[in-house]
């Protein structure tokens, strides 16, 4: 029986998640994080779309990933089928190196797509990998909370838009302190802890 095919229209947004195959490892060092960027970069100028946020593990990956013009199944199959055969290669292994098919959960609504931004970047803090977010490499969170660190991946105008200046410091709040959001649009602000 086939697969039920993705939901998808121009500019639908997704939370994708993609796992090495039998939870192996899908980056071992820098270079591999590194060509996967690479990789998706080259993608882009195929095939346009948006990284609000992103989030690389070793052993799964998470993209807040909104696309324009081209169905997502074109863009992470080139994306994917590319890395696995730059790490069967390097590795000099052969086989499937993701773990089935990725997931790709639809965002429709403001606050999902807020909270798949929180949801991503906390993945190191969560896994025990790093006491300070800020301090994890592999991840566009960096970027959103200290502007003039470029990260060239990531558009950061839709997120930082549901927050009030200064908006680091709002979206650092946000993650950092899981705090839920009052209200939708521009003048969204986390609603803060009630002090006894």
């Amino acid at each position: 029986m086939p697969r039920p095919l993705r939901i998808w229209y121009p500019g639908a947004m997704y939370h994708i998640v993609a796992r090495g195959n039998r939870r192996a490892a899908i980056f071992h060092d820098q270079a591999d994080f590194q060509m996967y960027l690479a990789i998706l970069e080259d993608v882009r100028s195929m095939m346009p779309f948006i990284l609000h946020s992103y989030c690389l593990m070793t052993n799964h990956l998470h993209l807040q990933l909104e696309t324009l013009h081209h169905h997502i199944q074109y863009i992470m199959k080139e994306l994917h089928s590319r890395y696995a055969v730059y790490l069967n290669q390097r590795l000099k292994t052969d086989g499937h190196v993701f773990q089935g098919r990725y997931g790709a959960r639809l965002i429709e609504t403001d606050a999902y797509f807020l909270e798949v931004s929180r949801y991503i970047h906390r993945n190191p803090l969560e896994a025990k990998m790093v006491l300070n977010l800020e301090d994890y490499r592999w991840s566009s969170f960096s970027s959103y909370v200290n502007l003039l660190q470029l990260n060239p991946h990531v558009d950061h105008s839709k997120t930082l838009s549901y927050f009030r200046e200064p908006v680091e410091e709002q979206y650092k709040l946000f993650v950092e302190k899981n705090l839920h959001m009052i209200g939708e649009g521009p003048l969204c602000v986390p609603e803060l802890p009630v002090l006894d």
